[in-house]
């Protein structure tokens, strides 16, 4: 989590919301991070979840990430646990909550829903207040 939220800074200094993410295989070897891009790419699918993504795939040589953790620093939305669902990650761990968008617990319950073939265990909260800050900061200074 720390370095999800070192890439979180680096996305917020971008001018892009705060949002980091570090994808881990079974042993903890880091196969991909990302952070926020939509503002520097014009991508609307440049989330921090979907960078990792691609990255993790990539330098792995597979879409298939089964095994794998994801760590990031908001809860994610409804593509971003999709992705998470379609590459097969097996566990999503997510610090702040997201009231409005989130699709782990919150609004809805995406990457556990049963009637889906694939799910992730999820683990809340992982410093928590550290990244619900980050967002407090960004989101007042637009204000």
């Amino acid at each position: 989590m720390a370095r999800a939220l070192e890439l979180a800074r680096e996305a917020a200094a971008a001018g892009d919301v705060p949002v980091g993410a570090v994808l881990t295989d079974a042993d903890g070897t880091v196969l991909g991070e990302g952070r926020n891009l939509r503002e520097v790419t014009h991508d609307p699918t440049a989330h921090a979840e979907v960078v990792a993504l691609r990255r993790a795939a990539a330098a792995r040589g597979s879409w298939n990430l089964e095994g794998c953790t994801l760590t990031v620093t908001l809860e994610p939305c409804v593509m971003c646990a999709g992705a998470v669902l379609q590459a097969h990650v097996s566990r999503l761990v997510f610090g702040a909550w997201d009231d409005k968008a989130g699709a782990a617990g919150s609004v809805y319950d995406l990457v556990r829903d049963r009637r889906l073939p694939v799910r992730a265990e999820v683990v809340t909260g992982v410093r928590g207040d550290e990244a619900s800050a980050l967002l407090r900061a960004f989101f007042d200074a637009r204000r």
